[in-house]
């Protein structure tokens, strides 16, 4: 019997790549206005990418991608030359336009009819806020890699999933898009696995998740045929 489904968020939901851009694009505005040695000095890629080096100072940190852009943001402003620089006013640029996503179409529709169903979770390793997002009455609990320190597919956030839900791994469907990150560390925690293929990417190899699907519409009738087997 499936009790419950837990959702990854970041690019199975809606997606983020588009969105991050024009985030750093802003985000690059502001620090024109207001600090615009760093962005004379950084593009907003190459200031992402500062992110990858405190990250390898910092492997301790490497989970958090909040905090990641704070030391990014604080280590590009040292480096222009700024003593003092307000990190939380330019995180908030970005982190508002960062939740300023568009859920996929089929998302609402199909997590409100599965929630009268089954117990619903979102499991990310990203920083999205659900409830700026407009989709936090979707879950009974949300949890991300900040929340639990470790990241997917670490067996960490899947483990505290299965605790909150007081569920057996077995009852449980992950459904995300990340072969490594959702299908692998799912997998490893004995969860039944869902790969979310959109763009239509082939399999990179390794153990296969247990159904692949194009949307969420095509979740239902494989949750259904599951359910019928038990």
């Amino acid at each position: 019997m499936i009790k419950a489904l837990t959702f990854d968020l970041d690019d199975t939901l809606w997606d983020i790549w588009p969105v991050v851009e024009r985030a750093e694009e802003l985000l690059q505005d502001w620090l024109v206005a207001h600090y615009p040695r760093i962005p004379e000095r950084l593009t907003p890629l190459e200031l992402r990418e500062l992110s990858s080096e405190v990250s390898a100072a910092r492997p301790d940190k490497a989970h958090d991608r909040t905090w990641l852009r704070k030391a990014a943001l604080n280590l590009a402003a040292q480096r222009a030359g700024y003593q003092e620089f307000d990190v939380e006013s330019a995180f908030a640029v970005f982190f508002i336009a960062r939740n300023a996503v568009e859920p996929f179409a089929d998302v609402r529709p199909v997590l409100e009819r599965l929630g009268q169903r089954y117990q619903l979770a979102s499991l990310s390793n990203g920083n999205a806020d659900l409830r700026l997002i407009g989709l936090d009455d979707l879950f009974i609990f949300s949890l991300n890699a900040i929340d639990i320190g470790a990241a997917k597919p670490d067996p960490l956030l899947f483990e505290e999933a299965r605790r909150r839900l007081a569920a057996r791994p077995e009852q449980i469907v992950h459904i995300g898009d990340d072969p490594e990150h959702d299908v692998f560390g799912a997998a490893q925690a004995g969860f039944r696995t869902v790969w979310v293929n959109r763009p239509n990417r082939d399999w990179p190899g390794g153990q296969r998740a247990d159904a692949e699907i194009a949307s969420l519409d095509e979740l239902e009738p494989v949750l259904a045929a599951w359910e019928g087997q038990g």
